[in-house]
């Protein structure tokens, strides 16, 4: 009786683990850019037309003042740094 419960308590052990999502944090960098693509913004123009490439694969835009964006989201990246100047997403 107790090898068959401590054989249940260990399939249940190995399940959790291949069927538990993945904990997710507040802080997570975005996802990288390997596409080299740009999508259409009203401000700032493609890194990847104008020969600009990022420093690193999580950087996706650069503003005017020469400073890097890690954003998630267009909305609001650069927005005081006077605007965006490449993007690389």
């Amino acid at each position: 009786m107790r090898a068959r419960l401590a054989a249940s308590a260990a399939a249940i052990a190995i399940a959790g683990v291949f069927f538990s999502a993945p904990a997710a944090s507040a802080a997570t960098l975005p996802s990288t850019n390997t596409a080299h693509h740009c999508i259409h913004h009203t401000t700032g123009v493609c890194g990847w037309t104008h020969r600009q490439k990022p420093h690193d694969k999580y950087e996706t835009a650069k503003c005017n003042d020469a400073t890097l964006s890690y954003s998630r989201h267009s909305q609001g990246t650069c927005s005081h740094h006077h605007g965006v100047r490449y993007w690389f997403k």
